[in-house]
Order: structure tokens, then C-alpha cells, then sequence
């Protein structure tokens, strides 16, 4: 069984952002695109598991990042599962540069959700096909909660429109990292990166809705959290570093 899983992506102008660094949500496609393809060979894939009506959902993640690749190199994504925690599934990922030198590392949680009820289901139809990788040493712990911080407080709302969406009618996990770094601002971004940064997937956001927004600054410190009819929908927190 393949216990690990590696791709090797080269960075275009579509995966860097205006300073040509890897953007946090393009860098999360990738990590979602590696997960998928080794999810397929392992034979738990989308195709596999449509047949069932049930899907792969995002529901934590935690990022460090060392480094921020650049416009045209190359990066080696590598992945694992690991032993699954009740009805979640952790992947972790390891990301090094041509040099071999490692830029990064993430910790994520994953369940299966039903796409009729679209409410998580029991993880028995593919526990059996997942390596047994006990034997390994995962880079992070497992994600944790994201607790939103106090500081200055900017307000602000969403409309989900078409470029937000992904193939199971929910925002993609990465465009709410466009969302964050949209209300980090320009301003910000052109002289800080995000060092770390951790999210929290609550509740689906699906078209028609609109979403309250709550960025939080302290220091170098931010967290991103989003609302819907009272209801928290996400929660992101990390920390900011010079360039």
C-alpha cells in the first residue's frame, strides 16, 4: 500500500502573488490537488467516493511556512495520512525546495460528507484502505481550534459569487484564504508574509448567502472569522513576519 505520496509542482505566475511568492491559497490547492491524487491511488478518491454520494471535506488545518517559494521554482509536495482520530482523518504535508531543503509543513483534518444530507458520515466505507503509517513521524500536531484574538477590529461582509465556489457547491477551502488576505490589505502584505496561519472550517458557506466578516490586529497577530445568520462558518488566526 502506498504509505506516502509525492508531487513536485513549478511555480507560475498564476500560483504567485504580486511580490512573485507562492500564495497561501494557491499553495493550498496544491496540497488539496496532492491529497486528491494520492486519495485516488489508494482507491478513495472523488470518482470513487461519488459513487457512494459522499465527498472529502476539509474541516481543520494549521500551515508554517519557512519560506515562501518564488515565481519558477520548483517545489516537492509530499503526503501522508495518518492513524484516523474517531470519524477524522489527519494528512499531513511536507513541502522542500530543488535543494531539498525543507519550506514547509501542514497538519489537516478531513471527513466524509454526505452530499445529499450534506452532514459527515461514518468513516467505515474507507478505513480499509487507508496505510497503516503508525510508524510515522508527523511534522505538526494535529490541528487545533482557532481562538479569536482582541485588537483593533475592522467589520466587513461577503457575497458569495461564482469564483468562490468549487465542485461540491461549497467555497473552496483556499478561497477563504483569499478572503483573509484580501482584508489583511496590500498595505500589509507588500512588507509582511504570514509566517503561520491556522483555519477552522465550521459551518459550509453555499451560494446565495452572504457573510459577516471580523478581522482582529494585535501586533503581528491576526484572526479572520466569519458569520451567517449567528452562526461562526470559519475562523482563521496566524502570524505575520517581515518579508
Amino acid at each position: 500500500m502506498l504509505k506516502t505520496y509525492r508531487e513536485k509542482v513549478t511555480l507560475s505566475t498564476r500560483d504567485c502573488d504580486f511580490t512573485s511568492s507562492w500564495r497561501p491559497s494557491a499553495l493550498l490547492e496544491a496540497m488539496q490537488e496532492t491529497a486528491g491524487a494520492h486519495s485516488s491511488l489508494l482507491g478513495a478518491g472523488r470518482h470513487e467516493l461519488l459513487r457512494m454520494d459522499i465527498a472529502w471535506v476539509l474541516t481543520r488545518l494549521e500551515t508554517v511556512m519557512y519560506r515562501y517559494p518564488k515565481l519558477g521554482e520548483t517545489v516537492s509536495i509530499e503526503t501522508f495520512p495518518m492513524p484516523t482520530r474517531r470519524w477524522f482523518f489527519p494528512r499531513y504535508f511536507v513541502l522542500t525546495d530543488a535543494g531539498g531543503e525543507q519550506v514547509g509543513c501542514a497538519g489537516s483534518l478531513w471527513v466524509l460528507m454526505d452530499l445529499k444530507t450534506r452532514h459527515m458520515v461514518k468513516p467505515d466505507a474507507v478505513l480499509c484502505l487507508m496505510p497503516d503509517n503508525s510508524d510515522l513521524m508527523a511534522p505538526l500536531g494535529l490541528p487545533g481550534p482557532v481562538n479569536e484574538i482582541g485588537g483593533t477590529v475592522t467589520e466587513g461582509s461577503l457575497e458569495l459569487v461564482y469564483s468562490d465556489l468549487d465542485a461540491n457547491g461549497h467555497v473552496n477551502n483556499a478561497r477563504y484564504m483569499d478572503w483573509c488576505c484580501n482584508a489583511l490589505g496590500l498595505d500589509t502584505l507588500r512588507s509582511m508574509e504570514l509566517g503561520r496561519f491556522a483555519i477552522n472550517y465550521d459551518n459550509e458557506c453555499l451560494p446565495g448567502q452572504h457573510v459577516q466578516t471580523r478581522l482582529c490586529r494585535l501586533a503581528d497577530n491576526f484572526t479572520y472569522s466569519g458569520f451567517r445568520d449567528g452562526s461562526r462558518c470559519f475562523d482563521i488566526g496566524g502570524e505575520l513576519r517581515p518579508r
